[in-house]
């Protein structure tokens, strides 16, 4: 028996008060690195923001990361009519439903945003999704990880090539698949288009995927709300730039699409995440020196050039 199936008796109430005390100890730490990406993330991303409000966006979103951690190991542990019993309402369920019944099949666009891993077991009531899925590290985690998806109905393929044919099958035969498209894809899987303003790069495969296929989109997103259940918002994905060839057009929609869910509700998102690593002029802005990072912003007109701490290694 895995060890981290101890969770299943552990109340989410009690996990998450623990990982909002993780949370306050991480916020004293002065030079975390996770402090360092986020604040570099919300530089580039939301120039807007004064010194305070990053502070303020930083603290929501450790916060958050902590509690979107805790619910999705609370979501692997239990069996799905548990996780499907958190939810306590789907927003324009209409749109998910038309996009589920297009003969050309239906992709689900899943970014970084909220308790995806509570929504799984909602969307598996409808069928049985194709799903990219690379392994873990951790050995345990990882199996861990592994008995709780393989309780659903969704078959999981890796992500190289045969998985992506699989799921190429799976859309083409009116099935359906989700793809969280917003991670760093490696220099021949992307190109370089705008994610909130700013150029970097970005992976072309769900756009390859609906230009082949012709299949629907529908935006899914799964937020936690004031009662400490989840919300599940269904958003319709019809932009015909999406489907074009030319994918730096359709990459770009794309990413466009994201970002007006994510700023629904943008403390939700994972800006712990590096994913501005490729930048034109720049390159890997988590790596950079201040003075490196202040001269880009500067020479981009990107807001504020106030200083992050540098990397620590």
């Amino acid at each position: 028996m895995n060890p981290l199936n101890v969770f299943r008796y552990v109340p989410l109430s009690v996990m998450r008060a623990v990982a909002l005390f993780v949370a306050w100890i991480a916020i004293l730490i002065p030079d975390l690195k996770i402090k360092r990406t986020i604040r570099i993330n919300l530089r580039l991303a939301f120039a807007e923001f004064s010194e305070e409000e990053c502070d303020c966006f930083t603290k929501a979103v450790i916060k958050n990361q902590a509690l979107i951690a805790v619910e999705s190991i609370k979501c692997w542990a239990m069996p799905p009519e548990w996780s499907i019993a958190q939810i306590d309402n789907v927003y324009n369920k209409e749109v998910f439903d038309e996009a589920l019944a297009n003969p050309n099949g239906m992709l689900a666009i899943v970014p970084h945003l909220g308790t995806w891993e509570m929504m799984n077991a909602w969307i598996n009531q409808f069928g049985s999704p194709t799903i990219l899925y690379k392994p873990t590290k951790n050995e345990t985690m990882d199996e861990f990880i592994l008995e709780g998806r393989q309780r659903l109905n969704a078959t999981l393929v890796p992500t190289d090539a045969s998985g992506v044919k699989a799921i190429f099958k799976t859309l083409k035969s009116g099935g359906f698949s989700i793809i969280l498209p917003d991670h760093v894809p490696q220099p021949s899987g992307g190109v370089i288009v705008p994610f909130f303003g700013i150029e970097t790069l970005s992976s072309t495969l769900a756009p390859k995927l609906a230009s082949k296929t012709k299949c629907a989109l529908v935006g899914l997103s799964c937020l936690r709300n004031d009662n400490n259940g989840f919300d599940i918002y269904c958003t319709k994905l019809d932009d015909p730039d999406l489907y074009a060839r030319d994918m730096n057009v359709a990459t770009k929609a794309l990413n466009d699409a994201m970002e007006q869910m994510i700023r629904v509700c943008p403390s939700n998102y994972m800006w712990s995440y590096r994913r501005f690593k490729h930048l034109p002029n720049l390159g890997n802005p988590y790596k950079a020196t201040n003075e490196q990072l202040v001269k880009y912003l500067k020479d981009n007109h990107i807001g504020s050039t106030q200083s992050v701490p540098e990397e620590t290694q």
